[in-house]
């Protein structure tokens, strides 16, 4: 079964920065794939509960991003961004914005290591205006890599 944990983080960065640990019952490029092509994004991405019938990708340096979740209730959340990493199936990094806000723009780092028949991802999401932003987030992700959990498992 895959977990979350959150890990270390200094005095300095804790209330901006949050960082997440997870281990998948899946190879790396499997893993990696699910974050990268569009078919297979929109079968997971997002909170449990939400469905992604809007996704834009391209997964490539300077290529950009847009993903339109919405909710049960049925809210419509719009992230974009712009890939600045990608090295396949090891590391992705971007810029997180949410289109309906004025808060900062956010970078995400994430790093797959292969352990066999299983993934550990480790996603890193920097310069949170605040704790409950990043708090917000942590929610976020950790239901959303339920989601991938599941699906993953088939």
């Amino acid at each position: 079964m895959a977990q979350a944990s959150p890990i270390g983080a200094s005095a300095a960065d804790e209330d901006t920065v949050l960082r997440l640990n997870r281990r998948f019952a899946a190879p790396r490029d499997r893993v990696f794939r699910a974050f990268t092509d569009v078919a297979e994004l929109q079968k997971w991405w997002g909170p449990e509960g939400f469905t992604c019938p809007v996704a834009e990708l391209d997964a490539r340096p300077g290529g950009k991003f847009r993903l339109e979740m919405h909710s049960p209730e049925g809210g419509i959340h719009v992230v974009f961004g712009e890939y600045r990493e990608v090295t396949e199936p090891e590391k992705l990094v971007y810029t997180w914005a949410w289109e309906d806000s004025d808060g900062p723009e956010t970078l995400v780092t994430l790093e797959f290591t292969d352990h066999g028949a299983e993934t550990e991802l480790i996603l890193t999401h920097s310069l949170f205006a605040d704790r409950e932003s990043r708090d917000n987030h942590n929610l976020g992700w950790t239901s959303s890599f339920n989601d991938l959990n599941k699906y993953l498992a088939g």
